[in-house]
C-alpha cells in the first residue's frame, strides 16, 4: 500500500483548520501544517488535532510549498488548503489510483462554496504528486507544480469553503492584492488610467455574475459579483500606486 502525507499551509485559519484536519486525520500517514506566523489559535488547534506544525516565514506561495516538500516522509504528497475538506469518496479514489502506479501526479476537482452555500462551480488544481517524480513549485501567487511524468485526475471532488464572510474576504484581498499588483508591475503593465479601472471592474462583475451564473444564487450572487469587482479594483489601485511611486 502506498502512503501519502498531507501538507496544509496556514496563516490565521482558526475558523476552518479543525474541519480540514479532521477530514484527513487517520487517512494520511503524516499531516504537516506549515504556518506563516498565525496570530490566532491556528497553531494550537492544529497541534491539538495531531498535525506536525512547522513555522516558516512567508516569502511567496511557491516557497512555502517547496519548503513543505522537504519535510515529506511518504512516497506521495497531497497539498490541501486550510479552507478545503476531503470526502470519503475522494479518499477511496485516491487510494485506488496511487496504488495503481499509472500516474506521477493528479489534479483534484474542487466543489466551491461561498458563504457556506454550494455555488454549483467546480475547478481543477494539481495537488497530488509522487515524491520521486516531483520537481518544484514555481510562481509567486498562481503557483504551478512541475513534475516528471503524466498527470491524472481524481473525479471525486473535495469541498472548497472560500469567501466565508466579509471580514475574511477583505483580509484575503488585502493580502493577495499586493502580490498580484507586483506581478503586473514587474511585467511592465501599461500605466493605469481611469478607463482601465472601469474595464477590469466590469469584466470581473460580468464573469462572476453571468459567466459563473452567480445570478442563480440571488443576493449571495450579487454580493459576490460586486465583491469580485471591488477586489480587482484594489489590485489595480495598488498597481497604480506602484507606478506613481516609480515615476515620482
Amino acid at each position: 500500500m502506498e502512503k501519502i502525507d498531507v501538507i496544509i499551509l496556514t496563516n490565521n485559519e482558526e475558523d476552518v483548520i479543525e474541519d480540514c484536519l479532521k477530514s484527513v486525520k487517520g487517512w494520511a500517514e503524516n499531516i504537516f501544517v506549515i504556518d506563516a506566523g498565525s496570530t490566532d489559535k491556528t497553531v494550537e488547534i492544529a497541534k491539538k488535532n495531531g498535525a506536525q506544525v512547522l513555522e516558516h516565514d512567508f516569502k511567496d506561495f511557491s516557497d512555502q510549498r517547496n519548503f513543505a516538500f522537504t519535510k515529506v516522509k511518504s512516497s506521495w504528497i497531497f497539498y490541501l488548503d486550510a479552507d478545503e475538506r476531503v470526502t470519503t469518496e475522494f479518499k477511496k479514489e485516491v487510494e485506488d489510483k496511487i496504488n495503481s502506479g499509472e500516474k506521477s501526479g493528479f489534479e483534484v476537482k474542487r466543489k466551491t462554496y461561498y458563504f457556506s452555500k454550494n455555488w454549483g462551480l467546480e475547478d481543477k488544481v494539481a495537488r497530488i504528486f509522487r515524491v520521486d517524480n516531483f520537481i518544484e513549485w514555481r510562481g509567486v501567487v498562481h503557483e504551478t507544480a512541475y513534475i516528471n511524468g503524466e498527470m491524472g485526475l481524481i473525479q471525486s471532488p473535495i469541498e472548497h469553503f472560500t469567501h466565508r464572510n466579509l471580514e475574511q474576504m477583505l483580509a484575503k484581498t488585502n493580502n493577495w492584492s499586493k502580490f498580484e499588483a507586483k506581478l503586473r508591475f514587474d511585467a511592465n503593465h501599461p500605466p493605469m488610467r481611469g478607463w482601465r479601472f472601469i474595464r477590469v471592474m466590469m469584466s470581473e462583475f460580468m464573469r462572476s455574475y453571468f459567466k459563473e451564473k452567480g445570478y442563480k444564487n440571488g443576493t449571495y450572487g450579487l454580493i459576490e459579483a460586486i465583491y469580485q469587482s471591488y477586489s480587482i479594483f484594489i489590485t489595480y489601485a495598488k498597481l497604480w500606486e506602484m507606478q506613481n511611486n516609480k515615476s515620482d
